[in-house]
């Protein structure tokens, strides 16, 4: 089993050193069969530099984008690149590059795959998990938006809709952008992991969560998300959702 590791990168010359540095301790410690892919997103600071200079032990390979295109892009980017030469049963793991999610995390979500998964949520809202260093507005928008997804859509298990740190089965990956082509990914901006989420769950995926401590405290720099666009985008997915739009 391979273990490919997207992290979609847009002005992180000073989070993505340390998160590297976590990574490979992790695929140290369990011995992986793994890589990575860094999709630079038209960084304007030395984020491009950082990643391909990085003295890693894991493999890295860089993606680069120009000009800056989002957030949406630089997914659908990094997981149409990741699953070219992988395997139906590897697994395909999408990070945030800010340092604010533990890539040590990734062991159990691999392990629930091997049980029998097609996606694994590293969930705020599970049993065991915590939030620190998070803005009430940030706060307040994944709690929303968790609610309305569960009250109105209620996928089995799932509890966080938004959350961009996640593990996918390859061969559910691509059955669903083979299904959805280029409508895979519509949205724009953070809007498009819950539009991932809708698509995947459509193809009859079995998805669990683990539970994570996100540590926004250790990110370096402001957030990059508007709050109130995300949730107004968020809105018009569910409804879209509701009403049949989404599929192709």
């Amino acid at each position: 089993m391979h273990i490919r590791i997207v992290l979609p990168a847009y002005n992180e010359e000073d989070s993505l050193p340390p998160l590297l540095e976590r990574i490979n301790e992790a695929y140290r410690l369990y011995g992986w069969n793994a890589s990575v892919v860094v999709v630079n997103d038209g960084s304007k600071d030395r984020t491009l530099e950082v990643a391909r200079n990085f003295p890693s032990d894991i493999p890295i390979d860089v993606v680069d984008v120009q000009p800056n295109k989002g957030l949406a892009n630089a997914i659908n980017t990094g997981l149409r690149h990741a699953i070219r030469d992988l395997k139906d049963t590897d697994i395909v793991v999408t990070l945030d590059a800010d340092d604010s999610q533990n890539p040590f995390l990734i062991q159990r979500m691999a392990m629930q795959i091997a049980e029998g998964s097609d996606l694994v949520i590293a969930s705020r809202y599970q049993p065991g998990a915590r939030i620190k260093g998070l803005k009430r507005s940030r706060r307040f928008f994944s709690w929303a938006a968790g609610l309305l997804f569960r009250v109105f859509v209620g996928f089995e298990g799932i509890k966080d809709y938004t959350c961009g740190f996640r593990a996918y089965r390859v061969d559910m990956l691509k059955k669903t952008i083979s299904f959805y082509g280029d409508k895979f990914i519509t949205q724009k901006g953070f809007g498009c992991m819950v539009e991932v989420l809708l698509k995947v769950a459509s193809q009859s995926a079995t998805m669990n969560e683990v539970p994570m401590i996100l540590r926004y405290d250790l990110k370096q720099g402001e957030s990059k998300m508007n709050v109130q666009k995300t949730m107004k985008q968020t809105l018009k997915l569910l409804l879209d959702y509701k009403t049949g739009r989404l599929n192709p």
